[in-house]
């Protein structure tokens, strides 16, 4: 991560306490190419707006990789609110898929992080941004919305047709139990010796025969 204090045209530094620090990020797939043209243009627009400027650099990084030193460093700062905005090249640069863009920018509309797309005009520290952010935070939810319906769906249809919700019931020799107890062993080194949880150890001991509750089944 670099950090730059933005000048003004004047040349002194831009002491305005009202200034927003900003994040670049820019990203280059393989180590032949460069990411001077992307920080050329971001440093260019950074120093027309916004005061000090972090810089997040990845080089000979693919965007399908999950892990990005760089792009996890920025992230990691931005929940500890070191910046204001987060200005990109362009979104290919900063989201390896649709999927994670939405994620991205719903994570920086929580934090209060505005996002700037350089080439593609997007800006949510404008009124038209925000509409951006409403609408991503919106897909978002929705997503969310939709895939614990299909879960609650797929669990309410596996009940009616009689099957058992949840991780199957420890087996658990009663006898070796009782054996290991009587060696003074404790539940818990019982419980790791069978591979099974305590509880189900604690049931063996006092003969209750009550199935094994999975937390899907309990509700909690």
């Amino acid at each position: 991560m670099t950090v730059r204090d933005t000048m003004n045209a004047s040349g002194g530094r831009m002491r305005d306490p009202s200034s927003k620090t900003v994040a670049l990020y820019a990203r280059v797939s393989t180590m032949d190419q460069s990411c001077d043209m992307q920080l050329e243009d971001l440093r260019h627009y950074a120093k027309q707006r916004f005061g000090r400027c972090y810089e997040f650099v990845d080089e000979g990084v693919s965007g399908t990789q999950r892990r990005r030193p760089q792009l996890d460093a920025l992230m990691q700062n931005a929940r500890k609110r070191r910046f204001d905005v987060v200005l990109v090249w362009k979104f290919d640069r900063f989201a390896r898929s649709v999927r994670h863009l939405v994620d991205g920018l719903d994570e920086f509309k929580a934090l209060g992080i505005d996002f700037v797309s350089y080439t593609e005009g997007v800006d949510t520290t404008t009124p038209t941004g925000q509409l951006l952010f409403h609408i991503v935070g919106a897909v978002a939810q929705f997503e969310r919305d939709l895939i614990a319906e299909r879960v609650r769906a797929g669990i309410a249809h596996a009940r009616a047709l009689g099957k058992r919700i949840g991780r199957p019931r420890a087996e658990i020799n009663v006898e070796r139990v009782s054996g290991l107890r009587g060696q003074g062993r404790s539940l818990r080194q019982i419980a790791q010796a069978l591979n099974v949880p305590v509880s189900r150890v604690r049931r063996a001991l006092t003969g209750d025969p009550r199935p094994e509750v999975s937390p899907a089944m309990s509700g909690n």
